[in-house]
């Protein structure tokens, strides 16, 4: 067993018996990272904050019990690739099978077996961490090994239903090549293809946050994904964004602005509420994107995502 792999995980347990809470505890503890809560409102807190490898998931609790959790969770985008096991005493095959189809992936019977729980967990997060893997493959871009399309909308989703709970600021740069087509055609497809590769090598050294995204989004467009940033912000990331570029220094004699490759950018920015969607920042920084371009191209063009009050409760 890799001892120290094992230790990064983190697993949620679910149960409003103390003495299980605790045993549970000190059984992983020494494996993992485990986290307690004794209700439901308190588990779907924490797996929403710290998105876990696992979550163990006790059946009978007042309120909202197991079953209800488990939907919850599955419904949710943040947190519904977390694998989740019930941990009950009861054995009835019905029972198994509702949860079951309800998404989780196994059943944990007590009284628990200490071999058996650490046994268990230390698969379950060895096949997510396996399926994590594929998903980050499939996630990358082949030509500039940055993030693709699919994934890029997925973390959209996600730092926007975030940036909802935290009631924090959200922007989005959408940027083109300009000119791209008649760089391919005077220079060929294989040169334009290593100018895309060092245009996502200089978009991807701007962007100087680990939580900042940069994706493919297509051809020749890019998208910088900015949580927690403001339009004041993120007009400074765009201006690196065009310096960094411009600093490559790319011959481009058919382009209609300057000698060299050259970037627009569209500059979105919002505070998200439920009342609006992500999709519309995506869709305001397209426009933007396309006043930058028909307004001269190798610049930025900003705009700020109103989004309407919620209701008073």
């Amino acid at each position: 067993m890799n001892l120290v792999a094992q230790q990064s995980s983190t697993v949620l347990v679910v149960d409003d018996t103390a003495n299980t809470l605790e045993l549970i505890k000190t059984v992983l503890g020494g494996e993992h990272r485990v986290l307690t809560a004794s209700d439901a409102a308190l588990g779907m807190k924490i797996a929403l904050q710290e998105e876990p490898d696992l979550i163990l998931l006790d059946i009978r609790m007042p309120g909202v019990d197991g079953y209800q959790l488990c939907r919850q969770l599955k419904a949710d985008p943040v947190t519904r690739e977390i694998p989740v096991v019930f941990v009950t005493a009861m054995d009835e095959e019905r029972e198994e099978a509702k949860g079951l189809e309800l998404g989780a992936i196994d059943y944990i019977t007590k009284p628990l077996s200490a071999p058996i729980l650490k046994a268990r967990v230390r698969n379950h997060i060895d096949l997510k961490r396996q399926r994590d893997q594929l998903r980050r493959l499939s996630a990358v871009d082949g030509l500039t090994g940055l993030a693709n399309r699919r994934a890029f909308g997925e973390a959209l989703e996600k730092e926007w239903r975030s940036a909802i709970r935290r009631n924090t600021s959200i922007s989005l740069l959408m940027t083109d090549v300009d000119d791209f087509k008649q760089f391919n055609d005077a220079y060929g497809h294989l040169a334009g293809d290593e100018a895309l590769r060092r245009v996502a090598k200089a978009l991807s050294s701007a962007a100087l946050r680990p939580a900042d995204l940069v994706a493919r989004y297509g051809g020749e467009e890019f998208v910088i994904l900015l949580p927690d940033t403001g339009a004041n912000e993120a007009a400074l990331v765009a201006d690196r964004l065009l310096l960094a570029v411009r600093r490559l220094a790319i011959p481009h004699e058919h382009s209609r602005g300057w000698q060299f490759i050259s970037l627009s950018v569209g500059l979105a920015s919002a505070r998200p509420t439920r009342n609006v969607g992500a999709n519309e920042l995506l869709d305001l920084s397209d426009r933007m994107l396309y006043q930058a371009k028909n307004s001269g191209r190798n610049r930025v063009v900003t705009a700020n995502l109103e989004a309407p009050e919620e209701p008073a409760a």
